[in-house]
């Protein structure tokens, strides 16, 4: 990739396969699937398997259980939202979560060469953003010039052998590794 902080794409961190469900089924149909899988939203397609929209457990409550309809009588069609929020697959997930807040919306599905290959949520962002921070603060460690204090010591770069050490110690204005303090005393040692 060519940033650095696009480490993940929509691709690694999707659910797939997709659960999906045709249009022209009720919402009831929905509902169990949605229950069967522990899903939000089941994305809908047409009889040729192509993605035409979603449905979310928000569709469900405010054209639905809100309108006080009869599940059993009422169309996926007549409830899904559309046109499908699409993203493909090699997009960073820093994109797509700019994306969901941009639409105000928690599901994107994920489309490879014009196929729905997976669906990515706002939770499946989540769920890897801790691993994604530790490993900016490893970067950070590593490109950072000053030292950065780590629970009472100093962790940086040795300003006498410039590698990385996790217990620098701070001598005549300077920063230095445990062994180059070592070399440093032995030096200043009368001969």
């Amino acid at each position: 990739m060519s940033r650095d902080e696009d480490i993940l794409t929509a691709k690694d961190v999707m659910s797939s396969p997709v659960v999906t469900v045709r249009e022209d089924e009720s919402v009831v149909k929905v509902a169990q699937l949605m229950e069967k899988h522990r899903i939000g939203g089941v994305i809908v397609v047409d009889e040729k398997n192509n993605p035409l929209g979603i449905v979310t457990e928000r569709d469900l409550a405010t054209r639905v259980v809100a309108k006080n309809l009869q599940p059993a009588n009422v169309k996926v069609s007549e409830v899904m939202s559309k046109p499908l929020a699409t993203i493909d697959g090699e997009t960073s997930i820093r994109e797509a979560a700019r994306r969901m807040s941009k639409l105000e919306i928690r599901r994107l599905a994920v489309m490879s060469k014009g196929e729905l290959v997976g669906i990515i949520t706002s939770k499946d962002i989540l769920n890897v953003t801790p691993a994604l921070i530790d490993i900016l603060w490893e970067k950070s460690k590593l490109t950072s010039e000053e030292p950065v204090r780590t629970q009472n010591r100093l962790a940086g770069y040795c300003e006498r052998c410039g590698t990385w050490s996790d217990g620098l110690i701070h001598y005549e204005g300077q920063y230095y590794c445990e062994d180059c303090i070592s070399d440093i005393e032995e030096e200043s040692k009368p001969q």
